[in-house]
C-alpha cells in the first residue's frame, strides 16, 4: 500500500531562497560569508526568522561557524523545538538556509554549523570521529543557553556528512529525540569498502573535496593513503577506524536513547550505497522510517536545499513535526518503508524492509566460463555522482551492448524473455563458484535490463575482492548487488555480466590472471532476483 502524497511545503520566502542560492553559488567560487559577532542571548531570542551568524564554541576549544533561525515574534521566555543541522562534507554553514527558513516559519529554532575542519570552522577534518560527536553536544549546550530552544524537544538532521554525524550523535546524546538522516551512512566500511573492494572514485572525490575546502587530520591523510594504496597490512587499522565512525557500532546506544529515526537515500548512491542503510534500519527498535528514491548521492535532496518543492524535505518536516511537536499528521500511520521505483512514478509502501523483496526468483547460471582479468569489458557502473543522476532526471542509466561484450573478458548469462513486466524490488544476489589462478583477484557483477536489440540498461552492480586463495582451488562466492527498485518491461530479459575491471573500484587482479566461473552439481550457481508487488 502506498502513502498519500502530502502537499509540498512552499512557505519559504522567495528572498530567502534566492539568498540561499546566491550564497551557495558564492561559496562554490571560493568565497565564504563572514560570520557576525555573537549577539547576546536576548537578541537572538527576539530575532526575526532570518539568519544570524555566530561563533559557536565546539569541543576541545575550537570555534564552529554557525547560524541561527528563530521563529518570528519570539519573545524572551518563549521556547521552541530545536533542530541542529551539521553541514555536508565540504559545504559551509549556508547549505541549509532555505530549509532552516521553512522550519523557522513553522515554529522551530534552527541552528546550522560548518562541521569542524571545513571552511572557517576550527579544528581538522575528523570524519565524524569523537570530536565531531562532541561538537554536536557542545552546539546543543550553546543553543540552550543562547536561543529560545526547548531542552525537551531537540532534533538532528542533515545531508550526507551531516546525516552520518546526526545518527552517531543519537547514540551519544540522549537529549536528541528525532533524527532525519538523508544520503548518509550507517556502516562506513560497507559503504566505501563493500566486498572488500575500495570504491576508488568515491574515496578520491571525498579526499579531494576535503583538501579543497578544509584541513584533513593526520589520521585521515594516513587512512586515505593506506586505503587508496591498497596497503593490506594496514587493513585492520582501516576497518577499526571506519567502525568507530559507523552508527551501526553504536546501535545499542541509539536504541536505548530511543530517538525517532527517519532515513532517506537514493538507489544509485555511488558514495553510500543503499544496502547498508536498509540493514541498519531493520535493527532499529524505536520509531523509524526508510525512504529510497531514484538518483545519486544527495541528488534526491538537492532541489530542497534551494527551497524548491521536494518530497524528501517535505517528509523530513513531517517527521520533525510528529516527533518534536507531537502533531498527529499521519506520518507514523503510513507504511514505514517508502520506495519510488527508478522507472515508475509515485510511492510504494511496505511494513518493513524484509517485505520489499519477499518473492524470490532464481535464475540458474549454468556452464563454465573463463575470463581473462585486467581488461575492462565495457560493462561499467558509471561515473560517481553523474551516471545515476542522469538516470534520475532523464532515465538514462549506464548502458552496454550485451551481444558485443567480449566473452574473453566478461562472463555473460541471460534469462529468457519475460512475457509480462517484472517488478524488481530489493537486493539481487549472486551465488557462484570461482577458480582463480592467482591468490588475489577482483570481480564485478552487473545486472542489466536487456532490450530486444541487445542494449542493456544497468539495473545494479557490486564488486568483490578476494585474497589468500589457493590457486586452482574452487571457492564459493556470495555477493549482494546494490539494492534497487526497477521495472523490467515485457519482452525484455535479464543479463548478468561479470568482469574484472571497473573505473569505480580498485581492482586486485595480478597481471595475466584468469577467473573461471562454474556451477557444480553439488552447489549450483544462481542469481537471486527479488520482486515486489505494485
Amino acid at each position: 500500500m502506498g502513502r498519500p502524497n502530502p502537499a509540498l511545503r512552499t512557505t519559504a520566502a522567495t528572498a530567502a531562497t534566492a539568498a540561499a542560492a546566491a550564497l551557495i553559488a558564492g561559496t562554490t567560487l571560493g568565497t565564504a560569508p563572514a560570520a557576525a559577532a555573537r549577539p547576546a542571548a536576548s537578541a537572538v531570542a527576539a530575532s526575526a526568522p532570518s539568519p544570524t551568524f555566530h561563533d559557536i564554541p565546539g569541543s576541545g576549544g575550537i570555534t564552529l561557524k554557525g547560524n541561527v533561525f528563530t521563529p518570528a515574534g519570539t519573545k524572551p521566555g518563549d521556547r521552541h523545538p530545536l533542530i541542529v543541522l551539521p553541514t555536508s562534507w565540504g559545504l559551509p554553514q549556508v547549505e541549509y538556509l532555505a530549509q532552516a527558513q521553512q522550519l523557522a516559519d513553522s515554529g522551530y529554532v534552527v541552528v546550522s554549523y560548518t562541521s569542524r575542519g571545513f571552511w572557517l570552522s576550527g579544528g581538522k577534518i575528523e570524519v565524524a570521529g569523537p570530536p565531531d560527536i562532541a561538537d554536536v553536544s557542545a552546539v546543543i549546550d550553546w543553543a540552550l543557553a543562547h536561543t529560545a530552544a526547548d531542552p525537551e524537544h531537540i532534533g538532528m538532521g542533515g545531508v550526507s556528512y551531516g546525516a552520518g554525524i546526526s545518527l552517531l550523535a543519537a547514540g551519544h546524546d540522549p537529549r536528541i529525540k528525532a533524527v532525519v538522516a538523508l544520503s548518509g551512512w550507517a556502516d562506513l566500511i560497507d559503504a566505501i569498502y563493500s566486498g572488500r573492494t575500495q570504491h576508488l572514485q568515491a574515496a578520491a572525490l571525498l579526499g579531494g573535496a576535503g583538501l579543497l575546502t578544509g584541513r584533513p587530520s593526520d589520521e585521515l591523510n594516513r587512512t586515505l593513503t593506506d586505503f587508496l594504496g591498497s596497503d593490506l597490512a594496514r587493513e585492520p587499522e582501516m576497518i577499526a577506524w571506519g567502525k568507530k565512525r559507523s552508527p551501526i557500532t553504536y546501535l545499542d546506544e541509539i536504541n536505548a536513547n530511543g530517538a525517532a529515526v527517519m532515513m532517506g537515500n537514493a538507489w544509485g548512491d555511488t558514495i553510500f550505497p543503499p544496502n547498508q542503510y536498509a540493514s541498519f534500519y531493520e535493527k532499529l527498535r524505536g520509531p523509524k522510517r526508510l525512504e529510497f528514491r531514484p538518483g545519486d548521492h544527495a541528488t534526491a535532496e538537492a532541489t530542497g536545499l534551494l527551497g524548491l518543492p521536494n518530497d524528501t524535505w517535505t517528509d523530513a518536516h513531517r517527521w520533525f513535526d510528529r516527533y518534536l511537536k507531537g502533531e498527529r499528521n499521519g506520518i507514523d500511520q503510513e507504511q514505514p518503508v517508502q520506495l519510488a521505483s527508478r522507472t515508475g512514478s509515485g510511492y510504494e509502501g511496505y511494513p518493513d524492509w524484509e517485505s520489499v523483496g519477499a518473492v524470490e526468483q532464481r535464475i540458474a547460471l549454468g556452464g563454465t566460463k573463463k575470463v581473462f582479468a585486467n581488461v575492462d569489458s565495457g560493462a561499467d557502473g558509471g561515473i560517481v555522482m553523474l551516471s545515476n543522476a542522469l538516470d534520475q532526471f532523464v532515465k538514462l542509466p549506464p548502458v552496454a551492448s550485451i551481444p558485443l561484450l567480449p566473452r574473453t573478458f566478461a562472463a555473460v548469462w541471460q534469462s529468457g524473455r519475460y512475457t509480462s513486466a517484472q517488478h524488481i524490488r530489493g537486493t539481487a544476489a549472486l551465488h557462484t563458484t570461482v577458480t582463480a589462478d592467482k591468490e588475489s583477484g577482483t570481480l564485478v557483477a552487473y545486472l542489466y535490463d536487456e532490450g530486444p536489440l541487445g542494449l542493456g540498461k544497468l539495473i545494479s552492480n557490486a564488486p568483490y575482492t578476494f585474497h589468500g586463495r589457493t590457486p586452482g582451488r574452487p571457492f564459493a562466492v556470495d555477493l549482494e548487488l546494490f539494492s534497487t527498485a526497477y521495472d523490467l518491461p515485457a519482452g525484455h530479459r535479464l543479463a548478468l555480466v561479470v568482469d574484472t575491471v571497473d573505473p569505480l573500484y580498485i581492482e586486485h587482479n595480478p597481471a595475466g590472471s584468469q577467473l573461471t566461473f562454474s556451477s557444480p552439481d553439488t552447489d549450483p550457481s544462481y542469481l537471486s532476483v527479488p520482486s515486489g508487488e505494485k
